[in-house]
């Protein structure tokens, strides 16, 4: 579908991925533009639509889609890491990474689904990460969620597919965001992963692999789980 003339909600829109997506949207001419965050006095831009929405509130989710009902594009950008293991970390932040990253976006797809079939199928964009292929040791919840996430994005899109909604997952390694200040490694923009993913829209592509570390990581799905480990180590240089 065209994202030009489109109406668009996009989580997460006050910072990083989220912000890309809304200058993008701006840029290829969407009609309307949603931007939802839950610091919305945070959404510094002019022209959009700013919407309190925090994606662990089902109250607050189903406050937008009744505010929204013009939408026919769902961009699930919000989320958040924690670094912590699965094992050993706090019971509570793993169920507050799943809850945000997992359940977030289960709701927000169920609250919009019929909002989207009734003006004429749309998409749904799901901003997942490599990182639901593969784990560390600290990165084991945010690892697990962003499984889950794959996991219903492809479930999504067999259970829409009847309403002619189009359902895309977004997979891709470091953004030059603030969640990833700390770490020294090649990032890319979050105008070009913004970009890669509005493309895949207009395409009808189900998959983005923004940048090479995706790319890297989906090529060794098929090997067992040690060498795979393995080499993801070397990549990192660790």
């Amino acid at each position: 579908m065209d994202v030009k003339g489109a109406v668009v909600l996009v989580t997460g829109a006050n910072r990083g991925i989220g912000a890309a997506f809304v200058e993008q949207l701006r840029n290829r001419g969407a009609a309307k533009i949603y931007a939802a965050a839950r610091d919305v006095d945070a959404v510094d831009v002019d022209g959009v639509h700013r919407l309190q929405l925090d994606i662990t509130s089902a109250s607050q989710i189903e406050a937008a889609a009744a505010a929204a009902g013009d939408v026919q594009v769902l961009i699930n950008n919000a989320g958040i890491s924690t670094g912590t293991a699965l094992v050993t970390g706090d019971e509570a932040t793993i169920r507050r990474e799943m809850d945000t990253n997992f359940y977030g976006p289960l709701r927000m797809i169920r609250a919009f689904a019929p909002v989207l079939g009734s003006n004429g199928g749309g998409a749904i964009l799901n901003v997942i990460s490599a990182l639901s292929w593969f784990t560390l040791p600290t990165a084991g919840a945010y690892a697990a969620s962003k499984a889950a996430a794959w996991a219903l994005t492809d479930s999504a899109r067999l259970e829409l597919a009847p309403q002619g909604t189009q359902v895309v997952a977004v997979h891709m390694g470091m953004v030059d965001t603030d969640m990833v200040s700390g770490i020294e490694a090649p990032k890319i923009a979050p105008s070009d992963l913004a970009s890669a993913a509005l493309d895949a829209i207009e395409t009808g592509a189900d998959e983005v692999l923004g940048d090479d570390w995706a790319k890297f990581v989906k090529s060794g799905l098929t090997l067992d789980p040690k060498t795979r480990y393995e080499q993801i180590l070397a990549a990192l240089g660790a």
